[in-house]
């Protein structure tokens, strides 16, 4: 037993030192922190705005959540209220000029309606999130639904 936990253990400090010579021997190691050293502070980016265009924002998929086109900041939704529902419940739109949240979010589980919001759907920002003026953290090549069956049926058609 002693051999094999001697034998086990030079294994794993030969694995380590190769490991870490392998490592070493690299000129580039991609880290999350890019080219700032680890015992430096990078500076931190600006934090971007939020959109507050008020204008609808078109859906690429079916089922998409509309994302919200205005600031949310200090919106408090809790267990005890729900600033969103001040101009997006039904009684408040009129006044407001906000599109009413869908009917869906006044059914329960079992498709009946109900007099207020579900409580399955009352936390907004679960599903419906705000937009941020900035570059993209990674590149898209996402192509929306729409588009994409557009190109089929060109690319059949010239077939």
């Amino acid at each position: 037993m002693k051999t094999i936990t001697k034998n086990l253990v030079k294994t794993l400090l030969v694995s380590i030192l190769f490991t870490s010579s392998v490592f070493a021997a690299e000129k580039h190691v991609a880290t999350l922190r890019g080219e700032v050293n680890i015992d430096a502070q990078k500076e931190p980016s600006t934090i971007a705005n939020t959109l507050n265009t008020d204008i609808k924002q078109g859906r690429n998929y079916p089922m998409q959540p509309p994302i919200i086109p205005h600031k949310t900041r200090n919106y408090e939704v809790n267990l005890n209220s729900n600033k969103c529902m001040s101009c997006h419940s039904r009684n408040r739109t009129e006044e407001s000029q906000a599109p009413m949240v869908s009917v869906t979010h006044y059914m329960d589980r079992d498709g009946n309606f109900l007099a207020e919001v579900s409580p399955r759907r009352y936390f907004c920002n679960q599903c419906h999130a705000t937009q941020k003026d900035a570059k993209p953290l990674v590149e898209n090549t996402f192509i929306d639904m729409h588009t994409l069956m557009k190109s089929k049926i060109t690319t059949d058609n010239e077939h």
